[in-house]
């Protein structure tokens, strides 16, 4: 059984005229004839009665009519869907990110895209890189935003560079400054003061905590296991201080005192990943661009 024969069927059907129908649907009589005939050596059955002058269904017509339009219309509306989503009118974007991405860097991003393609759908999942590159690679991801170095090198993705971010020193107003009160705080600086840490998985966590170790001390954990949002909050009820993303901490300022990281610093890379076998759909590729182009 093919579309064709379908859309013929149902051009006789409500026109109750084969040479008509064959004008409606802009082929020659004899064409569509052979092939309504066809359809009915494939069913098994006769589907009009032909008397001259006068074209009715048969029982077999009568119950074909409605799945055909059901057909015709279902495949009207795939083909719709195909094009909404060709010219970005439909679709979804299943993108990544570490949480103090979701919080500093896109939600801009974010609703730049949604402005421009607001029929595109956004799944955010966020994780931590290794969390994150695993679902990649499983296809459960189109993009992902993750810290680069990858914990484990893997030929399956494509990473470019993103930006490079400093990271800065959080605390409470109404709690001592770090640093002895300098405008800004070296690593070693930390060695007493009690951080607010976050969990394990962490890209922050694991960097801060080798930054500290570099400097020959192990950090003082006021509080860990936290995510973004609860280690901001906990920084702005005087636990203690943390190392977050300057983004973050411009987004976040409210309640929080911002004190820089003397030179070198301490900074991450931020890059954006897809499969290597698979391009990414067309929003995505869309995404992409935007985030490459910011």
């Amino acid at each position: 059984m093919q579309f064709q024969q379908l859309q013929y069927f149902v051009a006789v059907a409500e026109t109750r005229h084969f040479t008509r129908a064959a004008e409606l649907v802009h082929v020659a009589q004899p064409s569509l004839s052979q092939q309504i005939k066809a359809l009915e050596r494939e069913l098994g059955a006769d589907l009009f009665q032909r008397a001259r002058g006068n074209i009715t269904l048969t029982d077999a017509g009568e119950a074909l009519l409605p799945l055909a339009r059901r057909i015709l219309a279902d495949t009207e509306t795939a083909r719709y869907e195909v094009q909404e989503l060709v010219g970005l009118r439909g679709g979804r974007v299943r993108l990544g990110a570490t949480p103090s991405l979701c919080t500093g860097l896109l939600p801009d991003v974010l609703r730049a895209f949604h402005d421009r393609y607001p029929g595109v759908r956004l799944l955010i999942e966020e994780g931590g890189s290794h969390d994150l590159v695993r679902e990649l690679a499983r296809g459960a991801l189109d993009l992902a935003l993750v810290v680069l170095p990858l914990p484990t090198p893997s030929p399956a993705l494509t990473t470019v560079e993103l930006l490079r971010e400093d990271l800065v020193v959080v605390s409470s107003p109404e709690a001592s400054r770090p640093g002895h009160g300098r405008r800004t705080v070296r690593i070693a600086d930390l060695e007493g003061e009690r951080l607010v840490m976050f969990r394990h998985g962490y890209d922050l966590r694991e960097l801060t905590v080798a930054a500290c170790r570099a400097e020959g001390f192990e950090p003082d954990f006021a509080v860990e296991g936290g995510e973004m949002d609860a280690v901001l909050g906990f920084v702005r009820a005087g636990l203690g201080v943390a190392v977050v993303p300057r983004m973050v901490a411009a987004r976040s300022a409210r309640g929080l005192r911002v004190t820089p990281l003397a030179r070198p610093g301490l900074h991450r890379t931020i890059g954006l990943a897809h499969r290597s076998d698979v391009a990414p759909p067309r929003a995505a590729r869309e995404l992409q661009r935007m985030l490459l182009e910011r």
